[in-house]
């Protein structure tokens, strides 16, 4: 036996671990990775940037659109208000003189503006028409040289922006319509409402119409507050119209961008795209107003976005590269050096000279495999003389662990403990997921009894779905609708959990947005009755339920569904034909597999005869096969 005849030298003390070592150098491949991604974001980081804003622009126009929406309904539902004024409605439907219109309900405008109106819905003037676009009264807020408005929006057409309202009236359009029209004493848009009149709700027998003006500074000042930049700008403007209201600074080729863009939409012309020489276009529409907000914005804030991304993404590298560079060579030093030493030795000992012994000159894992070679060297003899008798012990430790991986409860035991040792070192959810398993392998492989009841079932349903959705992280909303009355009802192990298994696997994996499994046990007239159900992608069912019926015990060792085959399979060996699986399901509209099983607390003489000679016989089958 070889004496441990060596003197350690003085110990260089290297306390860096060779892992952290390699962290570092690794380091250098992670600055390569990030020297070529800043070659590459040249190419892709317009589309990002640029999809980016489109997000945030149009989530901001949405909203606004929302609030805008808001207020149009509260006008419109004050102007429906209308239909309160019997008398000037009856004098409507009668279709009386414009003559005697006027006559009788001169002050009929200033009456509705005044009395169905809020102040801060600032409506500027009202009029009320005949169906054939005759005057009947009119209600001007102020009748200043600033503060002017018409008497009549059809006296001066063209200026009015008059033959919108016309067109609107003859279209069997219902919906309100929402113009405007440009004032030029105040000097800005004024926004206007038309409501069309019938008689008994008949859309086809209009008996008029309303024109409501309102100060455009009500839309003005939903727009500032969603102009998230100064660049950009903001618009509304109905399809086949002029721009409604606008706000935010542009001169120059911005401004003629702008009136571009709107002709565009005012005549029908858009060629389907929004992007405009070093301009992004952005637009959100209204679900039931003809009234489409836009916004945009320079290319340039985009690319300047871009450029300071890019600029940062270089100096960081760069800064990283010298720091690494110098890591490098120290670290470099300190890894190279014992292991020339350790190699060095391993070749004069190849060569011959046993008694020699590596020097240890680190405290790291280099250092540690310096000692255990060492070691190793000093053993070798004694292992050689006591080789039979390792044998045996070897042959006795793999006969055992051969044993602990067939033996059930060293898998419970296990998980039990790394539950425990979890629940200590505070993972509460490894140590509810080590228990959870732990219970679902406790449950699957006590095979004594082929029977549980109701409760245990779900209980085994419930740790199987809080595995895979730890697993999985699928976000699965699970629905208990069981019955106190079935709890105790006994029915075949493992009979639900596989259904779940099929509806995770099948009906959900490809399912966007929320995923739902629904679980229902009832009785009903002396039935057992499952329901396991998804909102999953669905699926043809009809050629699974011929297969089901049939019984064909061939699917039951292949096919994509090897769950729902077996459990039919056994429903119907243990309580007959009349008993087993169905499905019900339509592509895109989920799937729901039911069970009936004969209802039972304990198994009967009978049942427990038929079930014994069922298994008894699968056994002889299985030794004479």
């Amino acid at each position: 036996m070889v004496s441990k005849a060596y003197t350690k030298k003085a110990e260089v003390t290297y306390s860096m671990k060779l892992k952290v070592k390699i962290l570092l150098m690794c380091m250098g491949s992670t600055l390569l990775a990030l020297g070529l991604q800043t070659f590459l974001f040249q190419e892709s980081s317009s589309a990002f940037i640029y999809n980016q804003a489109k997000a945030e622009s149009e989530n901001s126009l949405e909203n606004m659109q929302n609030e805008i929406s808001a207020f149009i309904k509260d006008i419109e539902s004050s102007m429906i208000e209308v239909y309160m004024e019997k008398d000037f409605i009856q004098a409507l439907k009668e279709e009386r003189t414009v003559e005697a219109l006027r006559l009788e309900f001169y002050r009929k405008a200033y009456e509705i503006a005044t009395a169905r109106f809020e102040t801060e819905d600032s409506v500027v003037s009202l009029y009320l028409y005949t169906k054939n676009h005759e005057i009947i009264s009119t209600y001007r807020r102020a009748f200043t040289p600033k503060h002017n408005y018409a008497a009549d929006i059809y006296e001066n057409p063209e200026e009015e922006n008059a033959d919108i309202v016309k067109d609107y009236v003859k279209s069997d359009n219902a919906t309100m319509l929402v113009t405007s029209y440009y004032n030029p004493y105040r000097e800005k848009d004024i926004l206007r409402f038309v409501l069309k009149l019938y008689n008994n709700s008949n859309r086809n027998d209009r008996i008029g119409y309303m024109v409501c003006d309102v100060d455009s500074k009500v839309f003005t000042s939903i727009l500032k507050k969603y102009n998230t930049n100064s660049t950009m700008y903001i618009w509304l403007q109905p399809e086949g119209d002029r721009s409604v209201v606008s706000y935010g600074e542009i001169s120059g080729k911005e401004e003629a961008y702008y009136r571009e863009m709107s002709e565009k939409i005012r005549t029908g012309n858009q060629t389907g795209t929004f992007r405009l020489e070093k301009q992004e276009i952005f637009k959100a529409e209204q679900d039931k107003y003809n009234l489409t907000a836009y916004s945009m914005m320079p290319q340039s804030i985009l690319q300047q976005n871009q450029r300071t991304l890019t600029s940062n993404l270089l100096f960081i590298a760069f800064f990283m590269i010298m720091i690494m560079a110098i890591l490098t060579a120290i670290v470099s030093r300190s890894v190279i050096r014992p292991l020339d030493l350790l190699m060095d030795t391993i070749q004069q000992i190849k060569g011959g000279a046993s008694h020699l012994r590596t020097e240890v000159v680190s405290r790291d894992e280099i250092g540690e495999l310096g000692q255990n070679f060492n070691e190793m060297l000093d053993r070798m003899e004694e292992l050689m003389e006591k080789e039979s008798q390792a044998n045996r012990l070897l042959s006795q430790a793999e006969y055992k662990a051969l044993q602990a991986q067939i033996n059930p409860h060293f898998l419970y035991n296990t998980l039990d403990t790394m539950s425990s040792i979890a629940e200590i070192r505070g993972c509460p959810e490894v140590s509810m997921l080590s228990q959870s398993l732990s219970n679902i392998f406790r449950y699957c492989l006590n095979m004594k009894e082929p029977f549980s009841t109701v409760a245990e079932e779900v209980s085994h349903l419930k740790n199987y779905s809080y595995v895979m959705e730890m697993r999985m992280h699928d976000n699965v909303r699970y629905i208990y609708d069981i019955g106190e009355d079935v709890l105790q009802d006994r029915l075949p192990r493992i009979t639900i959990q596989p259904l779940v298994e099929n509806a995770l696997n099948h009906g959900l994996r490809n399912k966007r947005g929320g995923k739902e499994i629904k679980v229902a046990i009832w009785k009903e007239e002396g039935i057992l009755k499952i329901n396991v159900s998804d909102n999953g992608v669905g699926m043809d069912a009809r050629k699974l339920n011929e297969d089901l019926f049939k019984n064909d015990l061939n699917h039951v060792e292949k096919g994509d569904s090897i769950g729902l085959y077996n459990i039919n399979a056994r429903i119907k060996m243990l309580y007959g034909d009349a008993y087993g699986i169905t499905i019900v399901s339509a592509i895109g509209e989920g799937t729901c597999v039911s069970i009936m099983l004969p209802t039972q607390r304990k198994m009967g003489a009978e049942l427990a005869g038929r079930v014994e000679g069922n298994l008894a016989g699968g056994q002889e089958e299985e030794q004479n096969g």
